[in-house]
């Protein structure tokens, strides 16, 4: 089953996805009310909203699926590091096997699956990333890899837009990415349930989704999301680890490889060859058995430089 959020007319609605259009759920219910329901009650939920009148899709505006409460990144496909690392001549770090690594992203930045979206201040190297998002349906806290898949309440296509030279200036100082990263992320253009997927399950436990992107029309990168490095329970797993996941919570895959994102190909390549994404371009993605999101970039808000850092003072005690 597919769930989607929509404004139309100023109002804000959830609601099911048929071949029909959009079927609005009952007594104003959120995407985030369904996942917090937990998946058996979501899809006798939808089913029923299913025999309401249908809206066309495209007499709205699709939102993000759900309002969620925190936004992790992971870094799960070897590819895609490997291409970010090839300018320094250096391997995959060892420590990217041990564990999958992940950072908290901005989820008052979420942008929807056809909505503009804005160059981020200062920033000349903007650059896309697709991504496969997981939605956790159940909380949970230190949650075996077994027990994180009885979480999983679905999956949406994901875009985490990267400000490339705001991120790599932050991350040389030991932290980030912040300003990088924050300004904007797509998620759409609904969620689909984890029972949709099942089918493409493969022995190892991995979805096996065809995922592609293109830049105005042409084809940039291809991959399967087959190629994570681990399956999703195992992120929602390690997410959960001496803490607590919650209903809502939204997990990225992290950029697949082979072309996932400019910045893997500038790094195989050398030189930003494709360009970076300049105002009037148009980024879409389509992942297997989830559906595809456009977007087209604008120009961001002209804001003054950041001041530097004063020199540090010398002094060890308070001056007479």
């Amino acid at each position: 089953m597919r769930f989607a959020t929509w404004e139309a007319g100023g109002r804000v609605t959830a609601g099911v996805v048929s071949d029909a259009g959009l079927h609005e759920l009952p007594e104003r219910a959120t995407v985030l009310d369904l996942v917090r329901s937990g998946l058996p009650a979501a899809i006798e939920a939808g089913t029923a909203a299913l025999d309401g009148p249908a809206i066309p899709v495209g007499s709205v505006r699709l939102l993000p699926p759900l309002a969620a409460p925190t936004v992790r990144d992971f870094v799960a496909f070897e590819e895609h590091v490997e291409g970010m690392v090839a300018p320094s001549g250096d391997a995959v770090a060892p420590e990217w096997y041990q564990a999958p690594t992940f950072y908290f992203t901005n989820p008052y930045a979420l942008v929807g699956a056809f909505d503009d979206v804005p160059v981020p201040p200062g920033s000349q190297r903007f650059d896309f990333e697709l991504e496969v998002a997981v939605v956790v349906g159940r909380d949970g806290a230190s949650l075996s890899p077994e027990q994180a898949r009885d979480h999983v309440f679905g999956y949406t296509v994901l875009n985490d837009w990267s400000a490339r030279d705001l991120q790599f200036r932050e991350m040389a100082v030991r932290l980030g990415p912040a300003k990088g990263k924050d300004s904007a992320t797509t998620l759409g253009p609904w969620l689909v349930t984890a029972d949709e997927l099942e089918p493409y399950r493969d022995a190892e436990g991995f979805l096996q989704l065809d995922m592609r992107v293109s830049v105005n029309g042409t084809e940039i990168g291809q991959d399967l999301l087959s190629n994570m490095g681990w399956p999703f329970e195992e992120l929602v797993s390690y997410a959960s680890r001496g803490t607590e996941v919650r209903a809502g919570d939204v997990l990225g895959s992290g950029t697949c490889g082979n072309g996932g994102c400019l910045a893997e190909l500038w790094g195989r390549r050398g030189g930003a060859a494709p360009p970076p994404l300049r105002p009037g371009d148009v980024v879409e993605m389509t992942v297997e058995g989830i559906g595809t999101i456009r977007n087209r970039v604008v120009p961001g808000v002209d804001l003054p430089a950041v001041r530097a850092a004063r020199p540090r003072p010398r002094t060890r005690t308070r001056p007479a």
